[in-house]
């Protein structure tokens, strides 16, 4: 009977010993579990890659919408604060499901600029088409693909930085995510494919966690020194997307910057395809950019 009651002494003991051991095995699996999760975007980095987040910024940045319209002011400003004004209004159509789409640009200010069309068909996977019309000389000039990289009617962004350069173009790889002006964003480095058509040795971008824009932009030459930096200055809710409606490219290697302010801007107002023609490059479509 002694026997008896030393053995249920004893069973208590052994149970509560071992349930403290499993009491702090699962305390210490529940705080590994639980710490990363308190993380701001620690949750959105686990499941996309950084090829997955510059696709999304993509979308947000150059597709929202079926169509838009907008009064674009361009300020080139030179190192010594010398300004430069260009007025546009900026037409883009999503014309496919593939990512197909068409830009038109009428420049009504300056009168050296009056009049110019600069008119794109992209097209994912091969080479844009890019046309611009001189009404000094009615010409209508195609730009070949290798031009893409030159600037854009004298400013600090290049043909292609206005249009869109293909994601699959860069290898895209996300460095951890950061604040930024405070708000969260995700670092992502991106290098060419092929570094000899490409403008940049490589590109940092901070892109938003919560709109996907990109919020800020490095852009490193090919011996590795900073050549260019993107921010976007303003953004706003239109028509319930967030839009960038301030943007400034500088070039801080010769102190040059363009200043980049779209007002007016609507989407899905309607386009139709045939606007984007040679015949409305000659002749604007006065409807739209009035």
């Amino acid at each position: 009977m002694n026997t008896h009651k030393r053995m249920k002494t004893a069973r208590p003991a052994e149970s509560s010993a071992a349930g403290r051991i499993r009491r702090g095995l699962f305390l210490a699996t529940a705080l590994v579990m639980i710490v990363p999760l308190s993380r701001p975007g620690a949750i959105a980095q686990d499941r996309l890659s950084g090829g997955e987040i510059v696709k999304k910024s993509h979308e947000r940045f150059y597709y929202a919408g079926n169509d838009i319209r907008a009064k674009v002011t361009m300020n080139l400003i030179s190192k010594s604060g010398k300004e430069r004004t260009r007025e546009l209004t900026m037409l883009r159509l999503n014309t496919g499901e593939g990512g197909e789409q068409k830009y038109y640009m009428y420049f009504h200010r300056p009168a050296d600029v009056r009049e110019i069309t600069f008119m794109v068909w992209k097209y994912p996977g091969k080479n844009d088409d890019r046309w611009i019309f001189m009404p000094a000389i009615k010409l209508v000039r195609r730009i070949a693909a290798d031009d893409r990289n030159s600037s854009f009617v004298g400013s600090d962004f290049t043909y292609e930085e206005i249009s869109g350069r293909e994601v699959s173009e860069d290898t895209h790889t996300l460095k951890g995510t950061e604040a930024l002006n405070g708000h969260p964003a995700y670092r992502v480095e991106s290098v060419p494919v092929d570094e000899k058509g490409a403008a940049y040795g490589r590109k940092i971008s901070w892109i938003d966690t919560a709109t996907f824009l990109p919020m800020k932009e490095e852009y490193y030459d090919k011996r590795g020194s900073l050549m260019k930096v993107f921010t976007a200055d303003s953004i706003e809710a239109v028509q319930g997307k967030a839009t960038i409606t301030r943007r400034t490219m500088a070039n801080v290697q010769n102190g040059h910057r363009t200043v980049v302010t779209f007002a007016e801007v609507q989407y899905n107002i309607g386009l139709k395809e045939d606007i984007f023609s040679e015949r409305y490059l000659r002749t604007a479509p006065r409807e739209w950019v009035r």
